[in-house]
């Protein structure tokens, strides 16, 4: 059975994890590579499952889900480095999308109850 985390348990978690280690976080540019890097792993899960790239016979099964794992991981890494509350971060963009971006999009026609 899974818990629940708040981000800031993730990010905690991670924190707790990366500073049992003298090396502690990588710099901030490392740390974009490693996004990169993670990214492009995750592009190629994307291509072979959705795309017209299958995978090769001797090519390791791995999932959408644990690529995706493994870029929220960095990404943790990288705000922890630079002291940033995704939670924060998160509002900030919830609150630019719901008012700069509140009509860019066409939204769900509304029940006539709901009119």
């Amino acid at each position: 059975m899974s818990t629940k985390k708040s981000l800031q348990d993730i990010q905690g978690e991670v924190d707790g994890y990366i500073s049992q280690f003298k090396e502690g976080y990588f710099s901030p540019l490392a740390l974009m590579a490693r996004m990169t890097e993670e990214l492009g792993e995750l592009a190629r899960e994307v291509n072979h499952y959705y795309g017209e790239k299958p995978k090769k016979a001797t090519e390791k099964e791995q999932t959408i889900e644990e690529e995706l794992g493994d870029m929220l991981f960095v990404l943790i890494c990288f705000a922890n480095s630079l002291n940033i509350d995704l939670e924060t971060a998160h509002n900030t963009v919830m609150n630019k999308f719901n008012t700069r971006d509140k009509d860019r999009w066409t939204r769900l026609e509304q029940t006539d109850e709901e009119n």
